[in-house]
């Protein structure tokens, strides 16, 4: 890796966020080097699945921005040498119970008047997704743009890309310190590097970053397990969750027993490329203890079953967990920080930093070059979260 002492831009956090970021400004032409503690795509962006998908935000601006990263993914598709897995087969969302389905048809009704492509799904559709689903399923909703990718090869690409472009890299290099006079100084396990402007895309560990300059970030971690199981055979094509997930995102009321609500389950499962699957979810604010939690991996076990009964006997290879950086108001921070000129925040993403990473990446690059932006910044910006004093 090479190692200069200055860069133009400086980002931390070599996941999907910070990656994404790396590319576009590279490729606008800005000396810049990206600071990863570990390795590439070794935090968060190891530990989830793959969706970029519209079908579980919220209507109005979260759909939209969700829209614009699907759109600069196909972009990327042809423009990224090394392959990452990309399917673009829609996903689907399936209904517990009748309660549900109205929801779901009202947000279908929702989305379409917003000029997405939502459609209501019936039972009859439903088991021609899977014969594995449930007989009693009363039906769900698909959302035709949704994609697939690999986070973990997506990570690779974007760099390999953006190093033609001029990308530095620097990997096994935790930021220790930070300082800031004319420009940004930043200490690291593998040397000092100074910088014109700093990028903070660390997800969980941006708040550490925050501290070092007196800044308080507020993303805390939400901790996820997924299981993997093994490729009997095909289950699905294409990416499904449960209504209930949106529930547990957005901390809504659901029907669920008390182990289902306590652990934050909902299904969601992911076939990969190799059709092995993923079969999630939790959420649990828990800090940052990873180790896996046996009656997480029981809940999520049990809460597929009720999806897809004749799963009873399929073989699980492990189970893994991560964290999600989440904020109070569900959608990340993508912004300068007016109190320190030249520092710019891009974390927050909860589980959308798989969806959201390539429009992120692109806002993150005109930010720094002070263009107009593909979408308006505004509902994104840090100072959203400042307290007003009281009269």
């Amino acid at each position: 890796m090479t190692k200069g002492n200055h860069t133009e831009v400086a980002i931390i956090g070599g996941g999907i966020v910070g990656c994404a970021a790396a590319y576009y400004i590279a490729k606008a032409g800005i000396d810049c080097t990206l600071i990863e503690k570990n390795d590439i795509a070794s935090g968060t962006s190891s530990k989830c699945d793959g969706n970029i998908s519209i079908v579980d935000k919220d209507p109005g601006f979260d759909s939209k921005m969700s829209l614009v990263s699907q759109e600069l993914t196909v972009d990327l598709n042809k423009d990224l040498e090394l392959p990452f897995e990309y399917r673009a087969l829609g996903s689907i969302l399936v209904c517990d119970n009748d309660d549900e389905m109205q929801a779901a048809k009202d947000w279908v009704k929702t989305q379409s008047e917003g000029g997405l492509k939502f459609n209501v799904l019936d039972p009859k559709d439903i088991r021609q997704e899977s014969p594995f689903f449930a007989e009693d399923i009363p039906g769900g909703l698909e959302c035709e743009t949704d994609s697939l990718i690999n986070p973990y090869l997506f990570c690779y690409s974007l760099v390999d890309k953006a190093k033609q472009y001029g990308l530095k890299v620097r990997t096994n290099a935790e930021v220790t310190a930070i300082s800031k006079g004319d420009d940004f100084t930043i200490e690291t396990s593998d040397g000092t590097i100074t910088a014109k402007k700093v990028v903070n895309a660390a997800g969980v560990w941006a708040p550490f970053i925050g501290k070092m300059l007196d800044l308080d970030i507020p993303i805390v971690p939400r901790k996820g397990h997924i299981l993997v199981g093994s490729r009997q055979q095909p289950i699905m094509m294409r990416n499904v969750m449960e209504f209930g997930y949106l529930m547990n995102k957005f901390g809504r009321e659901r029907i669920a027993d008390e182990r289902t609500t306590e652990h934050g389950v909902a299904l969601v499962l992911e076939p990969t490329e190799s059709q092995n699957f993923l079969l999630g979810s939790s959420r649990e604010f828990v800090g940052y203890d990873s180790k896996v939690n046996i009656q997480v991996v029981e809940t999520i076990a049990k809460r597929a079953l009720r999806f897809y009964p004749k799963m009873n006997d399929f073989k699980m290879i492990r189970a893994y967990a991560g964290f999600r950086p989440f904020t109070e108001d569900h959608l990340p921070i993508v912004s300068a920080v007016d109190e320190i000129p030249g520092f710019y925040i891009a974390a927050g993403h909860e589980g959308d930093g798989i969806s959201l990473a390539t429009v992120t990446g692109k806002l993150v690059e005109e930010l720094i070059q002070e263009k107009e932006t593909i979408i308006p910044v505004a509902p994104l910006r840090f100072d959203r979260f400042e307290k007003v004093p009281i009269s």
